[in-house]
């Protein structure tokens, strides 16, 4: 049976009526939102800034180091002897040389008189001998000059006789007995001569003059071991052992006491490699005596250049004045590897670092946009951290509403 058209209008009616009620009712819960335009233009941050400062990022690091003495000297006995008379005591204060003690000079100074002794009685015996020297060259050379003019003489005499010989005047004898007379003189002028070149080159006070020397020697090594008899300082300082007493026989090398010296005195650490690079160059470092109010500069005497394979560190050196002898061997002292200046560095608050996969950004502004920066973080005081590289100091930096800030984005400052 088919619908009356009366029934089909009553449906109709009834379904219109249903949309209307569901529309009405999505309008009641959806309010009445703005009409959507495709042109809206993307809103700009508001961001907040500040200048990138230098901040004290921690206090000045330290380093805990010894006072010892610049020169440790051990006194040691040139000579031997018997202790006569000990002029210091361990602990006194030696000027450079100053007698510390004296051994017993007597078998040197007997030794000495032997050898003065000899060197006289030497000297006299070579003037004798000399004198004896000089009067027999003498007399050769006279004896040489006397048998010249008899030979000369009788020359002439020889020569008158072999004319009167031609002449019959006198005997064959004669004259032969005559030139022997002048062959014996002759003789008699070449033996001096011989004579007077074998003294000449024969020196008979040779063997004085070594033995005149050997004394004079002797009396040089006495004088020399007399001096060396009085131990002496051979550095300013103090006397820290004196292990001797009267009467006591100390050998040759023997050390008998040991000096310090103190001024000036040095302080000495050990440093690890990173410590090391921070005082690396450096001609002075600050230290202090914990206990003391005063910090005082030094020069650095030394810093190794390679690591000991024993102690497994870099040994550094400061030498400090101490006239006053104020710093003694065995005091701690403090030394300032960086000086305040040094902890003054550029930071940039913690909150305002982004990390992004193990990496670390900040937001520097430029004009009306921001820049993201990478950056390298140091060391960090509570609520900053040192910035190594990246930023500079008066720069802009974001310090609120970077989280969802890009790079070159354009921002508004909130002032």
């Amino acid at each position: 049976m088919k619908p009356t058209f009366a029934k089909i209008v009553k449906r109709n009616v009834k379904l219109t009526v249903a949309v209307l009620l569901g529309s009405a009712l999505l309008a009641g819960c959806s309010g009445n939102p703005e009409p959507v335009s495709g042109n809206t233009e993307p809103q700009i941050k508001t961001v907040k800034v500040a200048t990138v400062e230098r901040n004290k990022i921690s206090e000045p690091l330290e380093q805990v180091a010894d006072v010892v003495s610049s020169i440790q000297m051990s006194v040691v006995t040139k000579v031997g002897g018997d202790v006569q008379e000990i002029l210091k005591k361990r602990g006194d204060y030696v000027e450079k040389g100053e007698v510390i003690f004296r051994l017993d000079p007597t078998d040197v100074l007997l030794q000495r008189e032997k050898a003065r002794i000899a060197l006289e009685s030497t000297q006299e015996q070579m003037a004798k001998a000399r004198k004896d020297f000089e009067d027999n060259k003498l007399d050769l050379k006279n004896g040489i000059v006397k048998l010249e003019q008899s030979i000369a003489e009788m020359e002439k005499n020889y020569n008158k006789m072999r004319n009167d010989y031609d002449l019959g005047l006198v005997t064959e004898f004669q004259l032969e007995q005559m030139e022997h007379q002048l062959n014996s003189l002759r003789l008699d002028l070449e033996s001096s001569k011989n004579k007077l070149e074998t003294l000449e080159s024969t020196n008979p006070l040779s063997q004085m003059e070594q033995a005149l020397e050997t004394s004079r020697i002797s009396i040089r090594e006495a004088d020399r071991t007399l001096e060396q008899m009085e131990v002496k300082a051979p550095v300013s300082g103090v006397l820290t052992e004196l292990p001797i007493e009267v009467g006591m026989t100390l050998p040759s090398g023997f050390s008998a006491a040991h000096i310090e010296r103190l001024d000036p005195v040095k302080i000495k650490a050990e440093l690890t490699e990173e410590a090391a690079k921070l005082v690396r160059g450096k001609e002075e470092l600050t230290f202090y005596i914990p206990g003391e109010v005063d910090k005082t500069k030094a020069k650095v005497s030394y810093l190794a250049d390679i690591m000991s394979s024993q102690s497994k560190s870099y040994t550094l050196e400061l030498e400090v004045p101490n006239a006053d002898l104020k710093l003694r061997p065995g005091m701690k002292a403090q030394i300032l590897l960086t000086d305040e200046e040094d902890q003054m560095v550029v930071t940039v608050p913690t909150l305002s670092v982004v990390r992004e996969e193990g990496e670390t950004f900040v937001f520097i502004l430029k004009g009306d946009h921001v820049e993201k920066r990478k950056v390298e973080l140091g060391r960090m005081n509570e609520t900053v951290q040192e910035v190594i590289s990246g930023v500079e100091e008066g720069e802009q930096l974001v310090i609120s509403g970077h989280n969802q800030l890009r790079d070159q984005e354009k921002v508004k400052v909130e002032q």
